[in-house]
């Protein structure tokens, strides 16, 4: 018993210090949020169909305009810089921790 809360007393304060670390290194060096000159254009089209009086088109053209509008958002979306964790994967992980 003794052990399992030394352990995590070692383990809450190595922890801190990570982040306080990893906060002082985040703050030296400057984040820029450029967006790339293909994402700029597909999102400059996006919003033109957006802006687009669609009333007057026949149905193929409505119907074609969904599916550049999909591929757009899909070619957007993978082209991402991001990590993105589940719902599921977050509850997991936090299980096995409390589970250690």
């Amino acid at each position: 018993m003794k052990t399992t809360r030394l352990f995590l007393m070692v383990l809450m304060v190595s922890l801190g210090t990570f982040s306080l670390a990893n906060a002082s290194e985040s703050a030296a060096t400057p984040i820029t949020n450029e967006i790339p000159a293909e994402i700029t254009v597909m999102l400059n089209r996006l919003e033109e169909i957006k802006d687009m009086d669609k009333s007057s088109l026949t149905r193929s053209e409505k119907k074609d305009l969904r599916i550049e509008v999909r591929e757009i958002k899909k070619e957007v979306r993978s082209s991402g810089n991001g990590l993105y964790i589940s719902a599921g994967a977050i509850i997991v992980i936090l299980l096995i921790l409390l589970i250690i």
